[in-house]
């Protein structure tokens, strides 16, 4: 499969989530960062949470979507491009279609619960009442790397 170039633009945003994702991991939680941009404008950021705040849909994703549509004052997000780390998960894919979200830019698949396209492909599915245009794999050598390196690090941990 050839290489595809990514914008200038997707870049700058995928690294901003990248230094979110720093922020997870962190505060002990997996390191997956996001940021919604409305053109060239951050509207919201977020990052894992789940660990920080006892809660399952704390997704990086729906930290940065509750924020913009709090910012925003509405639940639409259309227009908006959300850029994250990791392939988002179903839970996140589905959050993406109903807030109307127009593309979706990550980092590295995942290969184990992807909702983007690797296991499912929530985003795109023409049952559902909208659809997100998908581009994949922008910054995803280091989004991946830094996910191997929180896991090798957790299970050294835990042989301790």
């Amino acid at each position: 499969m050839p290489a595809v170039e990514h914008t200038k633009t997707d870049i700058e945003f995928m690294r901003k989530a990248l230094e979110l994702a720093h922020s997870a991991e962190r505060h002990g939680d997996v390191p997956v960062g996001a940021v919604v941009a409305f053109g060239d404008e951050t509207g919201a950021v977020g990052f894992n949470q789940k660990e920080a705040n006892h809660d399952p849909t704390a997704h990086a994703e729906m930290v940065a979507l509750r924020q913009a549509s709090a910012r925003k004052g509405g639940w639409r997000l259309s227009g908006a491009t959300l850029y994250v780390s990791k392939e988002p998960c179903i839970m996140c894919a589905a959050a993406c279609v109903a807030a109307r979200i127009e593309r979706l830019v990550y980092g590295c698949p995942d290969p184990k619960g992807g909702g983007a396209g690797s296991v499912y492909d929530v985003v795109r599915d023409s049952r559902l009442n909208h659809r997100v245009h998908v581009t994949a794999g922008v910054l995803g050598d280091e989004a991946a790397e830094m996910l191997r390196e929180f896991f090798r690090a957790r299970r050294a941990q835990d042989e301790l």
